[in-house]
């Protein structure tokens, strides 16, 4: 999960090893990260019902990286009309739910998805 999320549900899939660029997983990295992010999809699509998502990687500390040394996806769930103007006057997101309260459903999803595929 993002320690500072933009929605709820926000996550980040990284590889196990640490690697600072997507060019320098192998091909089974790879697609165990695409395997990861098409789980999460499943997972968030049956938690939060977005209307989409925002998926993307950050890569260096000038494209806003903040562990440049290790590549991460960042999963965001969007809603029609889920932005507003509490970024722009008071620089604060508006979450509407604990992130300890995300975690337990996300954790508790996950657990049940990798059951039921054997994994």
């Amino acid at each position: 999960m993002n320690r500072y999320p933009y929605n709820s549900g926000h996550l980040l899939v990284a590889p196990y090893r640490h690697v600072g660029d997507l060019v320098e997983l192998t091909d089974a990295e790879s697609l165990s990260l695409m395997e990861t992010i098409q789980s999460s999809l499943r997972v968030l699509r049956a938690i939060h019902s977005p209307h989409g998502f925002n998926i993307g990687a950050n890569l260096g500390r000038t494209a806003g990286a903040g562990l440049p040394d290790h590549v991460h996806v960042h999963i965001v769930p969007r809603w029609n009309g889920d932005t507003n103007f509490m970024p722009i006057l008071a620089e604060v997101k508006v979450i509407s739910e604990f992130l300890s309260e995300e975690q337990r459903k996300l954790s508790e999803a996950f657990a049940d998805a990798c059951t039921r595929n054997g994994n």
